[in-house]
């Protein structure tokens, strides 16, 4: 039977879900990420990526070969494709892969990925596979995972928001996923709201990230809550100082996506990631916000939508572009 594999590759979890031709979940596994013990060679490692020729293969980065140790994570994700085609019976007719940073341009590998995730940065997975295998950021295929069976489904001009430690995001314009120049497009954390504020990790000073992520929840409640939701469960609670946090927080959303309106022309945004899950909490507070600042001309408005596939949105994504084998430009 033909089938297709797609693989979320995360720091944490790795989710791996199979679909028949037609769309339908026919396998799904979760397994820890093993990102430590053998398998991180340093020739599998560049020391630093020259963006002369903006994040292709031929800019340098190394591609695996068969006498480097594969990292941990690569031999745990073969093992689990093994294990659903032994279960299936047939090996897979396509594998499609998504990581987090920036693809490379010719969709083989992960090709900037600073500081984290040793191993990952320019690991040639088509190579090590053995097999074609599309590889592309997870934000973006969550989207396009959204847009093939989630919340996002029949629509042309979406953005998606994944809100958690950071900000993620990833744009569909006209029905194409935007990458941009060198797979930068979609980074919607990363734009500034307050030029005085201080540098996020791209260098953007006062960024959406920073103003409602969890990372700095510390930092942002003067050390009073450890993470987002504690925060939100004094808000529930009626606690007027997290209100004054968690509704700064969400104005500054909702101006972000009003700016993303004006620049994009987007009929809706989805939003996930652990923070989304605050459900009314979140989606009350920031459409008053947008009913406040959106451009509305004739009366239209951007929908607000909670994305459906959860944490599956990734492997969705990434299947989806296997089977429909998405050009890459090569340059």
């Amino acid at each position: 039977m033909s089938y297709t594999i797609g693989i979320d590759l995360g720091a944490t979890n790795t989710k791996v879900a199979a679909f028949a031709p037609d769309g339908r979940l026919i396998a799904k596994r979760t397994r820890s990420t093993a990102t430590g013990g053998a398998g991180v060679s340093p020739a599998c490692v560049p020391a630093s990526v020259s963006l002369a020729d903006p994040l292709g293969h031929q800019d340098g980065l190394p591609h695996y070969a068969g006498d480097q140790t594969p990292p941990a994570f690569a031999l745990g994700v073969r093992e689990v494709i093994r294990e659903i085609e032994s279960a299936q019976g047939a090996p897979a007719s396509h594998v499609g892969l998504a990581a987090p940073g920036l693809a490379a341009r010719d969709g083989r590998s992960i090709a900037f990925m600073p500081g984290r995730f040793v191993g990952l940065e320019g690991f040639d997975w088509p190579a090590f596979l053995g097999r074609p295998a599309p590889v592309l950021n997870d934000a973006h295929a969550a989207l396009l995972g959204e847009v093939w069976q989630g919340a996002a489904a029949g629509l042309q001009n979406v953005i998606m928001l994944t809100l958690g430690t950071g900000v993620g995001g990833a744009i569909l314009a006209d029905g194409r996923l935007l990458r941009g120049h060198i797979g930068r497009a979609g980074h919607l954390g990363h734009v500034c709201l307050d030029p005085n504020g201080a540098p996020d990790i791209t260098r953007i000073p006062g960024s959406i990230e920073d103003a409602i992520g969890n990372h700095n929840i510390r930092e942002r409640t003067s050390g009073r809550f450890a993470t987002t939701h504690d925060l939100l469960a004094a808000y529930g609670a009626g606690d007027p100082a997290a209100a004054q946090v968690w509704l700064q927080s969400v104005r500054a959303l909702g101006c972000a996506i009003a700016s993303y309106v004006n620049v994009l022309d987007c009929e809706a945004v989805v939003l996930g990631g652990g923070i989304a899950l605050a459900g009314q909490a979140l989606f009350e507070p920031l459409q008053q916000v947008l009913d406040e600042v959106e451009w509305q001309p004739a009366g239209h408005r951007v929908r607000l939508l909670p994305a459906k596939l959860d944490d599956w949105a990734g492997a969705y994504g990434a299947a989806w572009q296997a089977m429909n084998a998405i050009p890459q430009a090569t340059a």
